[in-house]
């Protein structure tokens, strides 16, 4: 069977997997199996398959990173966020639209293409590695980060074809305050937690210029944004708790530890005398994802940059590159927008991506691996 790109990419969008991927992951076993690899789903459920250059024995994986050989791995995700977008074409089948088009059925489209058909020389590897839940949890990359022991990463997203080669991470938590209920009627005889919120929020603005990391030569500084707030039970009574939760975009090289302690630290100048704080990061069942950058001038960056003609740049949004780059040199690439001079493209009602931008995505991925293995 010969790998048609748009072909498969247009399946895929067709192929609902906002609810469950269970039938986005038979197309591409399916797939794959019908051009000549040999795929497996983990326990993760993360699909898998390696491409293996002549003199490579089993057992090389466990050589270090001095020895000969190369691995490189490409991922993306087949997870879409709801609700489903049907399948659409426009200028002529130029465009593609639905849910998935440009995050990550795209990218995913472009690395199939490279997986199959770039060259893997003498002693080296090529990894293609689809996570099912980037979307939500991220534990199929959390499954899979210290276990491929690659010498790089490229992580299919919607990026213009230029290569982003730095992101900023993101946390989420709660401050939370403690005051002391009491009738409305009477309310010096209680501590209002809702009103503390208020020299809270000034001093959450103060946070990164006090005491948060100095800004990053490509990412700039780090976001701190109050989203909800959660307080009070009963219209006549003092509120006892309020609860201010946030959205954290870390840049290097703050780790979400040193952000929870020293956030504490710097709003507890700010509570009211008689209250109690705390503030704590979301539970997760995977690591929160961090801040990343790769030096612009690895080859992993050089060679992909070389071959999609792009530029090199920080990407718009988290991803699970996060977990990748805490290991090897990691790029996030392929075809698509987050977003265009109308708007919001992934993850919203008009997603799109553009024909031949997957096809140049495919090509340039390709030529990469190609120069580098």
């Amino acid at each position: 069977m010969t790998f048609d790109a748009l072909e498969f990419h247009e399946r895929a969008v067709r192929t609902e997997s906002h609810e469950s991927v269970d039938e986005m992951r038979g197309l591409l076993v399916e797939t794959l199996e019908g051009n000549g690899a040999d795929p497996v789903v983990d326990d993760a459920g993360n699909t898998l398959a390696t491409r293996t250059g002549e003199g490579y024995q089993p057992g090389d994986e466990a050589k270090s990173s001095s020895d000969e050989g190369c691995h490189l791995v490409l991922n993306t995700h087949i997870d879409t966020v709801p609700p489903h977008v049907p399948f659409a074409e426009r200028e002529d089948g130029a465009v593609v639209e639905g849910r998935g088009a440009c995050d990550a059925k795209g990218p995913l489209a472009a690395l199939v293409d490279a997986f199959l058909s770039a060259g893997v020389g003498e002693g080296n590897r090529l990894t293609l590695a689809i996570t099912p839940d980037e979307e939500t949890v991220q534990t199929g990359a959390a499954h899979l980060a210290g276990s491929l022991d690659a010498d790089g990463f490229v992580v299919g997203e919607p990026t213009g074809l230029d290569v982003c080669n730095a992101a900023r991470g993101q946390y989420e938590g709660a401050v939370t305050v403690t005051g002391t209920a009491a009738h409305a009627a009477t309310p010096g005889s209680g501590a209002n937690a809702i009103r503390a919120v208020a020299p809270l929020l000034q001093a959450m603005e103060t946070y990164d210029e006090e005491r948060g990391p100095e800004a990053h030569e490509s990412l700039g500084r780090p976001t701190l944004t109050p989203t909800v707030i959660d307080g009070g039970e009963a219209s006549n009574q003092v509120p006892e708790e309020c609860a201010l939760t946030f959205d954290r975009r870390p840049v290097p090289p703050e780790t979400p530890g040193e952000f929870e302690a020293g956030l504490e630290t710097h709003l507890s100048e700010w509570v009211p005398s008689g209250m109690d704080l705390d503030v704590a990061l979301s539970p997760r069942e995977t690591p929160f994802l961090a801040a990343f950058a790769t030096d612009p001038d690895e080859p992993l960056v050089e060679a992909l940059a070389s071959a999609s003609g792009g530029g090199v740049r920080p990407f718009g949004a988290a991803t699970e590159a996060s977990y990748f780059a805490e290991h090897a040199p990691t790029v996030v690439f392929g075809p698509g927008d987050l977003a265009d001079d109308e708007g919001a493209v992934a993850h919203s009602e008009r997603e799109y991506v553009r024909r031949d931008e997957v096809g140049a995505a495919a090509r340039a991925v390709r030529d990469a691996v190609d120069a580098l293995l």
